[in-house]
């Protein structure tokens, strides 16, 4: 018997397959720090709808009780990184706000005679530096510091 060999076969080598795989590592390696930071922006579009929203309840029951109405942090838990369910314990449905579902953001209003500042304090990346976003009633916004979530 006599076997015969091809010299022309196809495939890819070995050292081939491995550089594939070392740029797909180093590709990886750029990518997910980035993906996380971008997720943590994300989330904090939540502050800005609830913070939106509060200060529309807030000016409909102004042009009905002829004041703005103080709320208390809602919910009371310290923020995390772990969504929270909402409490009304700080006056909120007064107003006629109660968001869908859980919250990551905890919400306080201060209110005087005629003006009020609307707050969300959260830390979503757990770092113990919270973020603090605030709006009052001619639509002034403080934002935290670029990279604090």
């Amino acid at each position: 018997m006599t076997k015969c060999i091809k010299n022309n076969q196809k495939g890819f080598t070995l050292i081939e397959l491995m550089i594939v795989v070392a740029i797909i590592g180093i590709l990886a390696a750029i990518a997910i720090p980035n993906y996380l930071t971008y997720q943590l922006k994300a989330k904090t579009a939540e502050a800005k709808t609830n913070m939106g929203a509060i200060r529309t309840a807030l000016e409909a029951y102004n042009a009905e009780a002829d004041l703005y109405q103080a709320c208390v942090s809602s919910p009371d838990a310290n923020p995390g990184k772990a969504k929270r369910a909402w409490s009304d314990a700080g006056g909120f449905g007064s107003i006629g706000f109660n968001p869908a579902g859980e919250v990551y953001y905890t919400y306080s209003v201060s209110a005087g005679a005629s003006d009020y500042t609307v707050t969300a304090i959260g830390d979503l990346d757990g770092d113990t530096a919270n973020a603090t976003f605030t709006v009052d009633q001619a639509g002034s916004e403080t934002n935290p510091a670029t990279g604090v979530f």
